[in-house]
Formats: C-alpha cells, sequence, structure tokens
C-alpha cells in the first residue's frame, strides 16, 4: 500500500458516510409509521386532507401536515389547490410515491407473517429481563 492509497482510501470511505447519511435520511422519512400511512392511503387516487386524516385513524393534523409537507419536498407527493370557498386541496402520489407502494405493501406483509412470532420473542425477552 503506498502514502496514495491512503488518500483514496479516506476519500472513498467519506463517500461512503456521506452517502449512508444521505440514505438514512430518505429512509428516515419513507419509513416514519405516517408517512407510510399516507402513501397507502392514496393508492386509490388523490384524496382531500380531511379525508386523509379520517383514513389515518389517530393522526393529529399537525403531525399529518408535517407528514404532506416532508412527502412532498421529497417529490413523492403533489398538492394541488383548486380555488373555491373554501379552497379545494388534494394530495396526491406522484410517480415516484407510487413507487414506494410495492417496498412498503411487501413491508406490511413481512410484518403480518412473523407478527405473532415477534410478539412472543417480546414477551420471552420482557421475562427474561425481570430475573
Amino acid at each position: 500500500m503506498s502514502p496514495g492509497d491512503i488518500h483514496v482510501t479516506e476519500h472513498v470511505t467519506e463517500h461512503a458516510t456521506e452517502s449512508c447519511k444521505r440514505v438514512g435520511e430518505i429512509l428516515q422519512r419513507v419509513g416514519d409509521k405516517w408517512s407510510v400511512f399516507a402513501v397507502m392511503s392514496l393508492t386509490n387516487g388523490p384524496k382531500r386532507f380531511s379525508e386523509l386524516r379520517r383514513a389515518m385513524n389517530g393522526v393529529s393534523q399537525r403531525m399529518l401536515t408535517l407528514t404532506l409537507r416532508g412527502l412532498e419536498r421529497d417529490g413523492l407527493v403533489t398538492r394541488t389547490v383548486t380555488p373555491s370557498s373554501p379552497p379545494r386541496v388534494d394530495y396526491e402520489l406522484t410517480a415516484r410515491g407510487r413507487s414506494l407502494q410495492a417496498p412498503v405493501v411487501a413491508l406490511g406483509e413481512w410484518a403480518r407473517a412473523h407478527l405473532e412470532g415477534i410478539e412472543a420473542a417480546r414477551v420471552a425477552y420482557d421475562a427474561s429481563e425481570r430475573d
């Protein structure tokens, strides 16, 4: 290994670290509970804010607003305002947002398939922690 190789290795490591950080930020957005629910709620087409809030049982108005803004910022959702009284605002998945549906569905199916085993593992772990 020559001294030049060390510089290249440091550069590759910095690039990998930065790449991991950026990927982590994206995964944080798309893996967020409310983001997942929003993506799945928009599966069948555009919805108004109130429709999304009803579909996403338990989400607060503020959390839904923040979630939709984040998804819009990341190019996963579009927001369309139709002038009326009051103004009509619709949210719809972009092509990128629709491409997220298959992985989200697969993750949900995995969770359902392993739900009982995970719950049993938690009970066993919690019982062993009490000893």
